[in-house]
């Protein structure tokens, strides 16, 4: 089982409850052995800066083996790492030297689907139709005289439908599968009790070697309608709503309990899902006691920069997580959503993206539960213009070219130095193109500069772990002017921000920390401010 660790986010078992998680997505963190793509090496080797940081456990992204078509999320062997990132050696030294450094380590766990080139289903596609082998999946015979219309209407958040028609063994077109992402992500069926005890296994693999728990991929997925009835209107791209036939059934939870089961064999580990639900209601029932620890709520990843409505998003965060007596989550980017720094830029202007992204870092650290740290956002990077030869996402493939998928948020950290590829690897042909102009943006420039975006979240992490006014599980709503808003823990640190066009004076306090220096004793625009 995991080693426990006491830290200063809380007891042993439940440090997770206040804890900073830092997101690393290893093919754009450090590339050790100079192929162009980051590895577990490289995560080895900046651990350091991790622990400067102050961060209490890293997240990371996919590095299970898998042929890379949705860059890990197409998992073939889930109980191995994939060799563009290293192997089982290097995973659990860099387990260990993370625990020595008091880092706890989480990784992907990903249930909803596999790799069209798992064992299974390459097994499932020789054994024909009404096998053991094509149970553990979702195929279903076409509609139509000859079969050749897929069996019902959904289509893929990556945009086409959510089926693909076979060749059987004997070379006749054949049945479909289902894949809600990729035609490389076959759907795995969750009626088939096969699937579940194998992602026991899968866990159990992972936490006897040490793992500290598992952001599990697709949270409100994996559980299907009885009889797959069609969709009543059509999705968009990467979005759906709770109403969707394809997400949020009431069947997951009891996967979800039967998960939890399991990482309660292993005491001090936790999982966070991901789920994309719009009702509190509905969130709520995914972080009960007996399913998920935590859940990722992305309301403040998706509001404008708007004091209303960033106010409403953290009330109703609050609100959903209080429904069933669970800690909240907090996040303002991943992999998948734009940096905060473009998300933030009126009129494409990221030097005022910047100011509201460090002033949104503040309000998140400032909140009582988790925080989960976007690889990059410490350094205040911005999306990455590429240009479209560049693009490898497969959502911008799936679309027709009509959606540009999520490069832009996925490029390599610049490191040090004043060209690409800045420290992140002895290539200059990585993965993705750094751009030029972050020479500005290098970890290495802005450790030298105390006024840098990294040394904001350096100071705000110290003070999160080590003040006694960042105590609590609630905020206190403060009165504050048109454009702003105001709350306070219960031990007594306030935070206020100016989301308006002018400066507004300071609740009364001791000023503990500002995302930009003070206007003649007044709060800028577009600014933060931790007072006590």
């Amino acid at each position: 089982m995991s080693e426990q660790y006491v830290s200063n986010s809380g007891p042993a078992d439940d440090w997770w409850r206040s804890a900073v998680v830092y997101q690393v997505y290893p093919r754009s963190f450090s590339d050790l052995n100079g192929d162009g793509v980051g590895d577990l090496a490289g995560v080895i080797d900046k651990l350091g800066y991790l622990e400067l940081l102050g961060v209490d456990a890293i997240w990371l992204s996919p590095i299970m083996r898998s042929p890379m078509a949705d860059h890990g999320y197409d998992v073939s062997d889930p109980r191995d790492i994939d060799p563009l990132f290293g192997d089982l050696s290097v995973f659990d030294r860099l387990v260990r030297e993370a625990h020595d450094r008091d880092i706890r380590v989480t990784m992907d766990l990903v249930p909803n689907h596999t790799s069209d080139q798992h064992a299974w289903f390459t097994a499932a596609l020789a054994a024909g139709p009404g096998s053991r082998e094509r149970a553990r999946y979702i195929f279903r015979d076409g509609l139509g005289d000859d079969g050749s219309l897929p069996p019902n209407n959904w289509t893929s958040v990556f945009g086409g439908p959510a089926w693909s028609r076979i060749t059987e063994p004997d070379g006749t077109p054949g049945q479909w599968y289902m894949h809600l992402f990729a035609p490389q992500q076959p759907d795995l069926n969750w009626d088939n009790l096969e699937v579940l005890e194998d992602l026991r296994t899968t866990m159990r693999f992972w936490l006897d070697r040490g793992v500290d728990g598992f952001r599990i991929d697709v949270s409100h997925g994996m559980a299907k309608p009885e009889g797959l009835p069609d969709m009543e209107h059509p999705s968009e791209i990467l979005k759906h709503t709770d109403d969707d036939p394809r997400f949020n059934r009431e069947g997951v939870h009891a996967i979800h309990r039967a998960i939890r089961a399991v990482m309660d064999e292993y005491p001090g580990t936790f999982n966070v899902g991901e789920v994309w639900v719009e009702s509190n209601e509905a969130f709520a029932k995914y972080v009960r006691p007996d399913e998920l620890h935590l859940g990722f709520n992305f309301r403040l990843a998706t509001v404008d920069f708007d004091g209303d409505q960033i106010r409403e998003a953290i009330a109703s965060s609050l609100a959903a997580t209080d429904l069933v007596g669970a800690t909240p989550t907090w996040t303002l980017s991943n992999h998948d959503v734009p940096r905060e720094v473009s998300r933030y830029a009126p009129a494409g202007d990221t030097g005022i993206g910047e100011l509201r992204a460090r002033a949104m870092a503040l309000v998140e650290l400032a909140l009582p539960g988790t925080v989960f740290i976007y690889n990059g956002a410490e350094l205040g990077l911005p999306n990455a213009d590429l240009p479209d030869d560049a693009l490898v996402d497969p959502v911008w493939e799936n679309s027709g070219h009509t959606d540009r998928g999520r490069d832009e948020c996925r490029v390599p950290l610049p490191w040090e130095g004043t060209e690409p590829p800045f420290g992140f690897s002895s290539s200059a042909d990585t993965w993705l193109p750094i751009p030029a102009e972050w020479a500005s943006l290098t970890v290495e420039a802005q450790l030298e500069d105390i006024f840098s975006t990294l040394s904001l979240y350096r100071q705000a992490l110290e003070l999160r772990y080590n003040r006694p006014e960042f105590s609590g599980d609630t905020v206190e709503w403060y009165g504050a002017p048109d454009g702003c808003i105001a709350f306070r823990r219960p031990g007594g640190l306030i935070c206020a921000l100016n989301a308006s066009d002018v400066p507004v004076p300071l609740p009364p306090g001791q000023v503990l920390l500002v995302s930009t220096p003070l206007d003649a004793g007044l709060l800028p625009p577009n600014t933060a401010a931790w007072l006590v």
